[in-house]
């Protein structure tokens, strides 16, 4: 699949904005203590993709009713579905100057993940969170996705990467007073 941009200029790609607030105290914090441990852009990368998988509980799966969407506040409270966890990881590689894109898939809902700007090349990555049957990993090698799309049951991937999050999904987390409502309200198309 080719991936598209969305924004012609890579550096919208590296932009702050309400959502990925990589200019947040806590957002820049975290991106320094990680970036002591990376040799490079790439195990900076690699990091910070662990950090946001494994680190920040997807909140279906830790059962929080809370919803994040903001990147500042994915950190602050520890949890967040999807779309939050992408918003939170595209903050902390912006933060360290990675070109970083919001993507999504269709399965019975639209799923959010990232791509990484490497080499030339946008690679995707899903900082969802592992549990039994999902095992995503940060990898520039070839896709480790939490989940495949199966054309065949009308799954797909959306191939835009976008530099803001999609005016939907935004629209569907700012209005959910909690995870039960959003879980009725979850965007099924883009």
């Amino acid at each position: 699949m080719e991936l598209i941009q969305n924004a012609p200029d890579l550096s919208a790609y590296l932009a702050a904005d309400e959502v990925i607030d990589h200019e947040h105290p806590l957002v820049r914090e975290t991106a320094a203590r990680l970036a002591r441990s990376a040799e490079d852009s790439y195990g900076y990368a690699r990091l910070a993709f662990e950090f946001v998988r494994d680190t920040i509980p997807h909140s279906q799966d830790s059962g929080d009713p809370r919803v994040t969407w903001r990147a500042s506040d994915v950190l602050e409270q520890g949890t967040g579905i999807c779309y939050a966890k992408a918003h939170a990881l595209a903050a902390l590689l912006r933060a360290e100057d990675i070109p970083t894109a919001l993507c999504y898939q269709k399965f019975d809902v639209v799923h959010g993940l990232v791509a990484v700007r490497f080499n030339g090349a946008w690679h995707r990555q899903d900082p969802r969170g592992n549990k039994p049957g999902v095992d995503a990993r940060f990898s520039l090698d070839g896709e480790q996705l939490a989940f495949v799309t199966d054309p065949e049951f009308n799954e797909l991937d959306y191939p835009v990467l976008y530099a803001e999050p999609h005016p939907v999904v935004l629209r569907a987390l700012k209005a959910a007073p909690d995870r039960s409502h959003l879980w009725q309200t979850l965007p099924t198309a883009l």
